[in-house]
């Protein structure tokens, strides 16, 4: 959560999936598959398909925030071979059995949501509604960073007396006959 407000926030769907588990720990799996671009006509938690032993739902809506100073986030994201949308799941130990946690767009954010807890998270790939209102918010705030080398001097000037000692030593001295 950021203490600045976004300046653009994207209503999304998310979709999840309920599958039987091959574990002995868990009877079910439950994770996102889909964001959807813009809200569906549902409820939180419809159930939209079942076929055997594995479900899907509607889970409810989200919100991608998009801030000035992730804007080269989101502009890496958009240039990789496949542009994602990360969803976190909460474990709520109630019913439903989860809550969508978070949804972004921002690659970073996206791993730091793996942090300790009940939290599942997957990326997604980004539907193109969202890839354009991403890109355009790209492009009219990213602000490209210019890299600004810190060159050191290599004037007899500015070179210290202990960078001078440091010098002579590994490289020896200027003047051989002052040894």
């Amino acid at each position: 959560m950021s203490l600045v407000a976004p300046l653009l926030g994207i209503p999304v769907g998310v979709v999840v999936e309920r599958r039987k588990a091959t574990s002995p720990w868990a009877d079910v799996i439950w994770r996102p598959i889909a964001v959807l671009g813009g809200l569906p006509d549902a409820a939180p938690w419809t159930t939209l398909a079942i076929e055997g032993e594995t479900a899907t739902f509607y889970a409810g809506a989200a919100e991608i925030e998009l801030y000035r100073s992730e804007a080269d986030n989101y502009r890496r994201n958009l240039a990789s071979a496949a542009p994602a949308i990360w969803v976190a799941l909460q474990e709520t130990g109630g019913d439903p059995p989860y809550a969508v946690a978070a949804v972004t767009a921002d690659p970073d954010e996206g791993e730091a949501l793996t942090g300790p807890g009940s939290r599942d998270h997957r990326s997604r790939a980004m539907p193109g509604p969202l890839r354009h209102a991403i890109a355009a918010f790209v492009a009219e705030h990213h602000v490209e960073q210019v890299f600004m080398s810190s060159k050191s001097s290599t004037s007899a000037s500015a070179i210290t007396p202990i960078r001078k000692r440091w010098r002579d030593a590994v490289c020896g001295s200027e003047n051989d006959d002052e040894r």
